[in-house]
């Protein structure tokens, strides 16, 4: 089984490609049938052109809050109640006719809820003829003068076509017409139309396409079948009758009889799917082609519903194929080749109605009808979902064609064989509200999906309008021999080569002699003769040359004639025997097709228990996934909930972080005050008068006036321990606060800048930076940054830090060092001295050099111990 399709591989068609890129959306219109009596709410509306509009009958609720909720559909075109079917035929059908006529493919059918008047709009009614008959009209009135004989083409059971010669074909119609005619006993000629539809197909407009391939021949096939229960039959198949048995379909009966056989779905060639042993009916007018489709229809499914009086239980498919090819290039005979025929067809489908089992109240046979009936519609609704999203998103998911023999069979037309259209039948009573809404639903997406342009017919490369050209000569041969009296060939060429011959010859002058002495009359009369004689001597000599010349001509034609003939037949024997391998070989294809398909039939069988565990399979998938997205769903509350568990928590401790940092504020701030109130006091202690100062004790005067001999000091300020050599950049913002601390940094040869700077940096080696913040006991802390400078590879400065050093101010912990008073003064005023006055040991605090990374912290550290004022 596998080795057989490795011998067959997939091809792609050779036609496909070609306009690709280019894509036309589905064309989808809607008809609104008209309110029957009986039904007073209309829950439809037409807006405009484009544009429905559905709302709610009275009593339905839609929304939740009890109001009503009405939704709008955009199709192509809306035809309302009073449309006309010439109208509709004339927007729809007409440009698909067309395109038939040109060799393009198309798929027309109608959609919607069962009642809604989708078989008027195709079919029609006595006297207002519906599209299919117009169709047909149109078609035979745009190539009535240009269709081949009957059995000029033949159909070859492979959706293919053949051709034969107009001997050949006028043999089979003598045979087939002789037993069609022994068996009806009733000429074709004069056989009658029944007065069903006759008035349907009596259509008055004569409408046909204006630009038709004059120098081709026409033919038109025409089959019928239905899908019921997802199964084909062929609607035109003559069943043999017998007498005891009751015919198939009849109605009212049903007794035993033979069930008729269903067709099976191939693929041609070309990968398009055809109906197998399907019969094609060659009709030359539209009363045939209609009186073909009559007796298909009386074969055809239908049944009495509680909503349809004659509802159809199937899907029907009236598929018209027009054959085409060119005539050769003397324009009288059809071009005897099978490359050049040219196929187009025409499907129109009449769907059956979607319906619930509990308004039709089906039971039996009802129930399972329409139970296919609605499966068939939605794989063909879940087929255009997949194509809309295959196409939308740019996805690859394989579209389920052969889920459904209705989708498998018009695949080709999605996937670019031709123009795809449809017509959505609504009913706008108030019961068929739910039924309209889905069917809008499907209508509207149907829309978004876009089927390639099909190619057009190559060019045979004759030359053009030959067919005229052949008819204007025969008619003007007929013409001149009627004006001869009979059938003379060559007689007109003749005739006008004799009298230019005539005309050359030089004029006879008069032979009548006036008097017995008239010497030259005679003499002249002979000198013309000779020369007549001259002229025909010369001639005869002319003609006896060219009759010789002719002759060896024609035994040279003659030569290569035969030369030529068995070079022919040479090939007609190598034709015959190739066409005796090929039979041979086709006969072995044959046994190996039964053998397959006996094999495809296992493996449908087996398709279909494996599709049975893919339902299965995917219902459990659903279950599984239903109970996910309920775990899901439950953790995503939970998660809301912690997450507003977490963000109230937050929050909380936000407003106590918030309430924390306030109260520390507000005591750092009193802190803040309290030193800035120190530091006024000091600085009234240090800036006040020294008028009254205590005397200093007699040791110290005597030791004050013994002479000393000591060197003098020379005063000078302490440097930092980072001073040296180096050129330094003094970096303080201009947002520092001055200290009045003893102990002050001094850099010498400094560059002091606000702001730190290339230029500057580029002058110097070293780089310290002056950083003052609050520190946790309210004091003012100064640290000095320090680093190096180095140069880039850009050119430009880096600066990289090496060391701090901090400047800290501190008030001491326990009670300062006093100078003792002199005793010649009274106590209070000794107590006030005592309590205003210091010494500069008590006011200033002691200098410490600390190293980077020691325990006391990176840098200087300056300890600064103010006294505190007793209260």
């Amino acid at each position: 089984m596998k080795t057989a399709r490795t011998k067959t591989p997939r091809r792609p068609p050779p036609k496909k490609p070609s306009n690709a890129d280019q894509k036309d959306p589905v064309g989808v219109y809607c008809r609104v049938r008209p309110l029957s009596p009986s039904d007073q709410e209309c829950c439809i509306e037409v807006i405009n052109e484009t544009t429905v509009q559905l709302h709610p009958p009275d009593g339905h609720k839609v929304n939740r809050n009890g109001e009503y909720k009405e939704t709008q559909y955009s199709f192509k075109q809306v035809f309302g109640t009073q449309i006309t079917q010439k109208e509709l035929f004339d927007v729809v059908a007409k440009p698909l006719v067309e395109d038939l006529i040109h060799g393009r493919n198309g798929l027309l059918f109608t959609y919607g809820v069962t009642g809604s008047g989708k078989t008027h709009t195709m079919t029609g009614s006595p006297g207002d003829g519906g599209l299919l008959p117009r169709c047909l009209d149109m078609i035979f009135n745009s190539i009535s003068k240009f269709q081949a004989k009957r059995y000029v083409f033949k159909t070859d059971d492979r959706n293919g076509m053949d051709i034969q010669c107009e001997v050949d074909a006028l043999l089979e119609r003598q045979k087939r017409e002789g037993h069609s005619q022994l068996a009806s006993k009733t000429p074709l000629n004069k056989q009658r139309m029944e007065p069903e539809f006759a008035d349907m197909i009596n259509i008055q407009d004569h409408c046909k396409v204006e630009e038709v391939d004059e120098d081709s021949v026409y033919s038109v096939f025409v089959s019928y079948i239905e899908i019921y229960n997802n199964y084909i039959y062929d609607l035109l198949e003559e069943m043999p009758i017998d007498p005891i048995k009751p015919r198939w379909n009849t109605p009212g009966k049903n007794a035993e009889f033979m069930p008729p056989q269903s067709r099976n779905l191939r693929e041609d060639q070309n990968h398009n799917m055809y109906i197998a042993g399907c019969t094609e009916v060659e009709v030359k007018t539209t009363e045939e082609a209609f009186d073909v489709f009559w007796k298909g229809q009386k074969k055809r499914r239908i049944a009495n519903t509680t909503l349809n009086r004659e509802s159809s239980r199937s899907h029907s498919v009236f598929m018209i194929k027009l054959a085409q090819a060119p005539l050769d290039a003397d324009g009288d005979n059809v071009l005897q080749e099978k490359e050049q025929i040219t196929l187009s067809q025409l499907s129109l489908v009449d769907l059956a109605g979607s319906e619930r089992t509990n308004r039709t109240k089906a039971e039996g046979n009802r129930l399972r009808e329409a139970g296919n009936i609605n499966q068939s519609l939605m794989t063909l609704r879940t087929c255009i979902e997949v194509l809309r999203e295959n196409q939308r998103y740019g996805t690859n998911k394989m579209v389920p064609y052969r889920d459904s023999k209705l989708t498998h069979l018009f695949k080709n037309y999605f996937d670019g064989e031709g123009k795809v259209r449809m017509i959505v039948c609504v009913n706008p009573k108030a019961d068929d509200h739910e039924e309209s809404l889905q069917v809008m639903r499907f209508a509207e997406m149907t829309q978004e999906v876009e089927v390639a342009r099909p190619v057009d017919k190559p060019i045979c490369g004759l030359t053009p309008g030959r067919r005229y050209r052949n008819q204007a000569f025969k008619d003007e041969l007929s013409r001149r021999l009627e004006e001869r009296g009979g059938p003379v060939i060559g007689e007109p060429d003749d005739q006008s080569v004799i009298e230019v011959l005539i005309q050359s010859f030089p004029p006879i002058p008069s032979c009548e002699l006036l008097n017995a002495n008239d010497e030259n009359t005679l003499p002249l009369l002979i000198e013309v003769l000779e020369k007549r004689r001259r002229i025909r001597h010369m001639m005869a000599e002319e003609f006896n040359k060219n009759v010789s010349s002719f002759k060896s001509m024609l035994q040279e034609v003659n030569g290569v004639v035969a030369a030529k003939e068995n070079i022919v037949q040479g090939r007609m024997s190598e034709r015959d025997k190739i066409i005796a391998s090929q039979k041979s070989e086709m006969e072995r294809l044959e046994k190996k097709i039964k053998t397959l398909e006996y094999k495809i039939d296992i493996l449908e069988k087996t398709t279909t228990i494996y599709e049975d565990e893919k339902r299965s399979l995917q219902h459990d998938l659903e279950n599984q996934t239903q109970k996910l997205q309920r775990q899901l769903s439950d953790k995503r509350r939970l998660e809301a909930r912690l997450q507003g568990m977490v963000s109230e928590n937050s929050m909380k401790w936000e407003k106590e972080c918030e309430r924390r940092v306030a109260a520390k504020q507000l005591e750092m701030q009193n802190k803040l005050w309290v030193k800035d109130e120190k530091l006024k006091q000091l600085k009234a202690i240090v800036t006040e008068p020294k008028s009254e100062r205590p005397e200093r004790p007699s040791r110290e005067r005597d030791r004050e006036r013994e002479p000393r001999n000591v060197p003098p000091v020379h005063a000078r300020h302490r440097r930092s321990r980072s001073a040296g050599a180096e050129r330094w950049v003094d970096h303080k913002p201009p947002s520092s606060v001055e200290t009045e601390t003893v102990m002050q940094p001094h850099v010498p040869n400094a560059i002091k800048v606000s702001v730190a700077s290339e230029k500057a940096l580029a002058k110097c080696d070293k780089y310290m930076l002056t950083h003052q913040q609050l520190a946790s006991d309210g004091e003012i802390e100064t640290k000095l940054i320090k680093g190096d400078v180095f140069r880039t590879r850009g050119g430009g400065q880096a600066v990289q830090f090496t060391d701090i050093e901090t400047l800290r101010q501190e008030s001491p912990p326990g009670s300062t060092r006093k100078r003792k008073s002199s005793p010649t003064k009274p106590p209070p005023q000794e107590d006030t001295t005592e309590s205003e006055w210091t010494d500069v040991e008590t006011r200033c605090a002691v200098a410490v050099e600390m190293r980077a990374g020691s325990n006391l912290g990176p840098g200087y550290q300056h300890h600064a111990i103010t006294k505190r004022r007793k209260p």
